[in-house]
């Protein structure tokens, strides 16, 4: 195989034209209290952004001025002329985006380009950020592992792929046990551990060390195909959802690298496409978006640590893709075009929807969200928007009494 290009590109700037998008998504406070610090408005913010790259598919789009009495508003959104975007991470103030390209873009917040990680293949999938280092699914079925800097320039270089090459050149008889033979889907991190997992839609998960990037363990997790995954950062256990309409629990032999199944989770027929875990000192809650529009969810018991069913959440009219859990706040992106703010009720397992984002025009594939950035992110079809929530002096309870901006990407 011919060697991947390693390294980062920056973006030169050049002139870009635009074009007004017509504010969406419209959330009048309920609350009547006055309005939180006043954030710069979209042409004080565009005067700062560079335009992205001569090179760049991307189109960057200036957004009216959002009113002081909105609690949610898009303030950017970028777009692709072509191809769809499969994933988004965010660490450390930086947004990396996944589509069908072969670049991996990175971006400032509100919307500056930094640069590009480019590999050998496309197809993006997944991407996963854990401090310095960076995960990304392409279309070969493999793994790349990158270390990203930030602090002065935009830097990167590939330190591992998975399975690595070795592996082919030197063993080809057991090429097959770390290859997987479909799409990787999705991918999960247990930094503890250092255990790297991988679900694919061969319908298997790969355990990977990344102290070495040995695959330790390969198991059969579904009789269809895997569509999220997600660890506990608490005690490792590892969730896995699929198109055979069940969740799944897996627990590390001790003393051993392979997982055993723990319990089964199905309460419907439909497609499981997305999993979310809220971990909170006093609760752990385990949410599941399906293709029926239903997010189902879980509470886990103190004492026995099993997972009880809590009930449902309803509102979405088509198939849920993403969800996020920041704390007590649910965030869930659906088919139907539209995005869903949830809120658990402290003590119970009630949800109040909070909000809800329409006007977009294509089905949200991804959600990506930090309590300590002021944007959350999100993607659909061919399209990147950031958005904002500001907080207000009556909504303390929303948020932790501390009156913090919350951040989203969406995909």
């Amino acid at each position: 195989m011919e060697e991947e290009k390693k390294g980062t590109k920056q973006s030169p700037t050049h002139h870009l034209s635009f074009r007004r998008l017509e504010r969406i998504s419209q959330v009048q406070d309920s609350h009547g209290s006055p309005a939180s610090p006043a954030i710069p408005n979209a042409a004080s913010l565009y005067s700062l952004m560079p335009a992205p790259s001569l090179e760049s598919p991307w189109t960057l789009f200036r957004l009216h001025t959002p009113s002081p009495s909105l609690i949610y508003h898009c303030i950017a959104s970028l777009h692709r002329q072509e191809g769809n975007i499969y994933s988004i991470a965010l660490s450390r103030g930086v947004v990396f985006t996944g589509s069908d390209g072969h670049r991996i873009r990175a971006w400032r917040q509100p919307c500056m380009e930094l640069g590009y990680l480019k590999a050998r293949y496309g197809e993006v999938r997944a991407i996963l950020a854990h401090g310095d280092l960076l995960f990304s699914s392409h279309k070969d079925m493999r793994v790349r592992i990158w270390t990203v800097t930030t602090s002065d320039a935009f830097r990167s270089k590939k330190v591992a792929t998975l399975p690595r090459k070795s592996s082919f050149q030197l063993l080809p008889r057991f090429s097959s046990h770390h290859q997987h033979k479909d799409c990787i889907s999705c991918i999960a991190y247990y930094h503890a551990e250092g255990l790297f997992y991988t679900g694919s839609w061969d319908k298997t998960v790969k355990a990977w060390t990344i102290s070495d990037y040995k695959c330790v363990d390969s198991f059969v997790a579904h009789e269809e195909t895997i569509n999220a995954i997600v660890v506990n950062k608490v005690d490792g256990c590892l969730f896995t959802c699929s198109s055979d309409g069940s969740v799944r629990i897996w627990r590390r032999v001790s003393g051993q690298s392979s997982h055993t199944l723990a319990v089964t989770l199905k309460f419907q027929p439909s497609p499981v496409n997305c999993l979310a875990l809220s971990e909170c000192p006093s609760s752990c809650f385990l949410y599941s978006g399906s293709s029926d529009g239903f997010i189902n969810f879980w509470e886990k018991e103190r004492v026995s640590s099993r997972f009880n069913h809590g009930g449902f959440l309803q509102g979405h009219r088509f198939a849920v893709l993403s969800l996020v859990a920041v704390e007590k706040l649910v965030l869930s992106g659906s088919e139907d075009t539209t995005i869903r703010v949830w809120r658990r009720e402290e003590g119970s397992c009630f949800h109040e929807c909070l909000a809800v984002l329409d006007a977009h025009r294509g089905p949200v594939r991804c959600l990506a969200h930090r309590w300590t950035w002021k944007r959350w992110w999100w993607g659909f079809g061919c399209t990147v928007r950031a958005w904002t929530r500001r907080s207000r002096c009556g909504e303390s309870k929303c948020c932790q009494g501390k009156g913090r901006h919350a951040r989203t990407a969406v995909m």
